[in-house]
This record gives structure tokens, sequence and C-alpha cells, in this order.
């Protein structure tokens, strides 16, 4: 279930550094239960880091992916994934492609990127102090 995303809530996220995206996101994704990527006609869109590894771009909201979505980009469209298919299907098949997960990019920066099974183990740690609170 998406949400709604004010200018200032955006401008306010797209100004944190690498880490706090990381952990918007991370908080975002356990609150609503998905996440977003691009995809066009061919299927989901990849990048490539700086350190020339393939990576697939996630974000919280529609509209970050959106914003993305630009010169190369501008045919992708964001398609919401649900947290539960995204850690079901995704994250072992990226694990078993060698694919890592670019978290949160802005136009301006890539964003943390890390291996599918540690994006997993951080959205387990927020949701299990979910449930503690």
């Amino acid at each position: 279930m998406s949400y709604t995303l004010t200018d200032a809530d955006k401008t306010a996220a797209q100004r944190m550094r690498d880490d706090e995206r990381f952990n918007h996101f991370v908080a975002r994704v356990c609150e609503h239960e998905e996440l977003w990527i691009l995809t066009d006609e061919h299927g989901c869109m990849m990048l490539t880091s700086d350190d020339d590894e393939d990576c697939i771009p996630v974000w919280p909201h529609a509209d970050y992916a959106r914003d993305w979505a630009v010169d190369d980009w501008s045919q992708c469209r964001p398609e919401a994934i649900s947290l539960k298919v995204w850690l079901a299907r995704w994250v072992p098949g990226m694990e078993e492609d060698e694919l890592l997960v670019a978290v949160f990019p802005t136009p301006d920066a890539t964003g943390v990127v890390v291996d599918p099974y540690e994006l997993k183990e951080a959205i387990d740690r927020k949701q299990a102090l979910g449930r503690r609170n």
C-alpha cells in the first residue's frame, strides 16, 4: 500500500547521506510492505555500480523511482513489488544470478550497494524491532 509523499519529505530524503537513505528505505518498506523497481518492455531495469557490479535499484516509493526514469531510462515505469514477494522470490533469485541491490539511489548518487541477503537481514531486524514495540 503506497503512501502519500510530500515534496518536503521527498526533498529531505534525497538530501540524506547514502546510509541514512538506506535506513529510511528499510523503515518505509517495513511500514508499507512494498518496494519499487523500474521496468520497461524488457523487464527490470539494472545498472552497473562504480565498482562494475550489476545491481537492481530499488526505492521506497514510486515517485523516487520515477525521478530516476530520465534520459536513457525514460521508457521505464515504476512497478511495486510486495515485501513478501521480494523476500521469497527476488532475494534468492538475485543471489543465484549474482546481482546486488542499489538501495534508494538518487539522480546524484548510486545509493548503498549491498548483497540481497544483507538487505533482507536489515529488513528482518527492523521487523523484529517493530514486533517488540
